[in-house]
């Protein structure tokens, strides 16, 4: 139900998050002798400067030592906005944030660029590895393995998705983390009308495609009969060359189950855009 209102109910909902938070801080206290560490990405990075990390404001922002910020671009941390939780009352993304303190705050960071080098408001996006007891750990990857982000990407910034996905596969298919909780489990794409509950927000849609089609140089893939209603998946002219690349043939999807990942937008029914082919996985 919802928490109890007034000043008890807010002095409850504050030691709750404490309690979540300290017995994700338990559960961390091991990771390094526990579990081993995320391979390094096979995308193509620019190595930037290394720094220290001063500062964790998030699940997925560090505050730098040289007064930058930077994200851990690739990996989602959970976000109250997820569930419809009220800001700052949400459990998991206090964890993935003690997740992200343990591995790095105080420690030495490398960034490495592909893509995009900043976001509008001015942080740097960048693939992080950090420098500790003489060993290098790609952040994303143990923050993907250990299921306390989830893979994405934004047009521009594409380049390692691939291996952000299969990091997160491991935890996803290992219900670590998130991936046990019920606000993140993978969507049904025939039920349209509860797909349009989550718009704005990140989710996993797997379903059947009913038909794919080229329009003026888009694809679309519908997954009902009604498009103006139902679940679709569109491709922009300019990104399905990157699908060619791929060896995926999108016209030929129709009868195929999949499973796909991006924001949920409303264009009469529910729908993702998806710009790399890592977005998109055909299932058997």
């Amino acid at each position: 139900g919802r928490p109890a209102s007034g000043k008890g109910g807010a002095v409850v909902e504050r030691g709750f998050v404490r309690l979540a938070s300290w017995l994700g801080m338990l559960a961390l206290a091991g990771l390094s002798a526990q579990s081993a560490l995320a391979d390094t990405p096979l995308c193509e990075l620019e190595l930037g400067p290394e720094r220290a990390v001063v500062r964790v404001l998030d699940g997925e922002t560090l505050a730098l030592d040289d007064g930058s910020q930077v994200r851990l671009i690739g990996a989602l941390a959970p976000r109250a906005l997820d569930a419809g939780a009220d800001e700052g009352a949400w459990p998991l993304a206090e964890t993935a944030k003690s997740a992200l303190e343990m591995l790095s705050l105080g420690h030495s960071v490398e960034l490495g660029f592909a893509g995009r080098r900043t976001d509008r408001y001015g942080r740097l996006l960048a693939q992080l590895f950090v420098r500790a007891d003489g060993k290098r750990i790609w952040l994303q990857g143990e923050m993907l393995r250990q299921g306390y982000a989830r893979a994405y990407a934004l047009p521009g910034s594409t380049d390692c998705l691939e291996d952000l996905v299969a990091a997160e596969k491991q935890a996803r298919e290992a219900r670590l983390g998130l991936w046990a909780h019920a606000s993140y489990q993978i969507r049904p794409a025939d039920r349209h009308w509860e797909l349009l509950r989550f718009r704005s927000t990140y989710q996993l849609v797997e379903g059947d495609v009913l038909a794919a089609a080229d329009v003026r140089g888009r694809v679309y893939l519908n997954f009902g009969n009604n498009w103006r209603e139902d679940f679709t998946v569109v491709v922009q002219p300019s990104n399905r060359q990157q699908f060619a690349k791929a060896g995926m043939d999108l016209l030929a999807l129709k009868g195929r189950r999949v499973l796909v990942r991006g924001w949920i937008e409303r264009r009469g029914g529910p729908l993702i855009e998806i710009y790399h082919p890592a977005q998109l996985e055909i299932l058997p």
